[in-house]
């Protein structure tokens, strides 16, 4: 089994590769919007590359912060964020494959996005594989830290038992038996 530093340097990892696909694809996009030609009308996959990289940038972000942060609503809201991007990764792969089709459409610039969508598709499975690992990892730790906790306060009350069983007298033992 992964230990939980290894599950947390992983997302860490992919984390930072999600921001940078992210950044890359709303690079690629606008490109992709500026090379319309002036006489074609914009279409929705022109600009897909943009939004899904808006969602590959926002899912790196809260992937940085689970690493940092293991608290359960931030586990949540980045696997609803790997979610989205997932979604927005296979629209973009679709409008784009669509936009493929088109006459006189760049095609290497079409085919660099679709790369970058199915590498943003694997990023967001990954993590979000990562992120169920990691919640799994933090709820036996916790589990085990309570379970310390009990034990620990349990020795304290047996202890306190003892010293209250002598209400207040001290007592003195004389080869193992106790006297009052």
């Amino acid at each position: 089994m992964c230990s939980s530093r290894k599950i947390i340097w992983s997302l860490l990892v992919l984390s930072v590769l999600e921001v940078g696909l992210g950044v890359a694809s709303v690079a690629l996009g606008a490109v992709g919007v500026s090379r319309v030609p002036a006489g074609q009308k914009t279409q929705q996959g022109d600009a897909s590359p943009v939004w899904s990289g808006v969602c590959f940038f926002v899912c790196g972000l809260c992937g940085m912060l689970c690493a940092r942060k293991r608290s359960g609503p931030v586990m949540i809201l980045f696997s609803a964020c790997c979610i989205c991007g997932l979604i927005s990764g296979i629209l973009n792969f679709q409008f784009v494959r669509a936009l493929v089709r088109r006459p006189g459409s760049p095609r290497p610039l079409h085919v660099a996005a679709m790369s970058l969508a199915c590498l943003g598709i694997s990023s967001c499975t990954l993590s979000t594989w990562l992120t169920c690992r990691l919640a799994s990892s933090e709820q036996q730790r916790m589990f085990l830290e309570r379970e310390h906790s009990l034990h620990h306060s349990h020795e304290m009350a047996e202890k306190e038992v003892l010293d209250n069983s002598s209400n207040g007298i001290p007592q003195i033992s004389y080869s193992g038996s106790i006297s009052p």
